[in-house]
């Protein structure tokens, strides 16, 4: 941890990027490390405290209920926010981004139109999703288009969302 605190003040200014910071700092209160978490923990939390150099911390969490409650103590972070699921609108334009992505090739695309109705079918029937989700969805669809030498169907992603379960 000192190691790495160290290099991102040394690069200042810098933006440090903790994801799944719940993975690193859950589980501390355990006792099978012999306090070697709650030390390093104990070293995160003072450096943000009192920091000094331009660096920029920015966490994600995917379950902000397991993170310690000293971390998200005022003062720690500048900002706390919650970034919900996507809306339909949101998986639509998703599903646009990646369908026009990865549908470029008329062999590959064949007599599949990609009409307004389509992108909000898929969207429907995606409640629940994240955008990386949605973008496997495509993708796979492609896959089992491709397993049977054949142009893309509907049919391909009703199949695959059908057999997906979002986290």
């Amino acid at each position: 941890m000192r190691k790495a605190i160290q290099t991102a003040e040394a690069i200042s200014p810098s933006i440090l990027w903790i994801d799944e910071n719940e993975k690193g700092f859950n589980g501390l209160s355990s006792s099978g490390d012999s306090g070697t978490s709650s030390r390093i923990f104990g070293t995160f939390l003072t450096w943000m405290q009192e920091k000094t150099k331009p660096v920029f911390v920015v966490a994600t969490a995917n379950n902000i209920h397991s993170l310690p409650t000293e971390l998200l103590r005022k003062g720690r972070f500048d900002e706390i926010f919650f970034i919900d699921l996507p809306t339909m609108k949101e998986r639509m334009d998703i599903f646009r981004v990646h369908i026009q992505k990865r549908l470029t090739d008329p062999g590959v695309k064949g007599k599949f139109e990609v009409t307004n109705q389509v992108i909000e079918e898929l969207a429907n029937l995606t409640k629940g999703y994240v955008g990386a989700e949605v973008e496997q969805v495509v993708i796979s669809a492609l896959f089992e288009a491709f397993s049977e030498d054949r142009s893309i169907e509907f049919g391909d992603f009703e199949k695959v969302i059908h057999h997906t379960v979002p986290l």
